[in-house]
C-alpha cells in the first residue's frame, strides 16, 4: 500500500488573516512625523493611529492637516523598521 502524504492546504481564512496582520503591521511601522519650522517634532503617532481618527473625526482630522501646512509645518511619512531610512512621504508647508 502506498502511503500518501497529506499536503498541507491554505484555507482561504488563513489568507485574510495573514493579510490584515501585515496591513496591521505595516500600519504600526510607519508613523505620520509633524515638524514645526525648527524641525522640532510636534507630533508623531502610527499610520493606524491617524487612519483611526480620520475615520472617527474627518473633519477635525482635515482642519488639524490644514492648520499644520499654514503654519509652515511639514508633514512626514516614516518607516520605523529601518534606522535612518528616508521618508516614503513628504509635505511641506512651504512648497505648498
Amino acid at each position: 500500500m502506498s502511503e500518501s502524504k497529506a499536503e498541507p492546504t491554505r484555507n482561504p481564512v488563513d489568507s485574510v488573516v495573514d493579510a490584515v496582520r501585515g496591513l496591521v503591521s505595516e500600519g504600526i511601522n510607519r508613523r505620520v512625523v509633524v515638524r514645526d519650522s525648527k524641525h522640532d517634532v510636534v507630533l508623531e503617532v502610527p499610520v493606524a493611529v491617524g487612519l483611526l481618527a480620520a475615520f472617527a473625526a474627518p473633519v477635525a482630522t482635515t482642519i488639524g492637516a490644514g492648520a499644520a501646512l499654514v503654519g509652515k509645518c511639514e508633514i512626514k511619512l516614516e518607516d520605523r523598521r529601518r534606522p535612518g531610512s528616508q521618508p516614503a512621504t513628504t509635505v511641506d508647508g512651504e512648497q505648498v
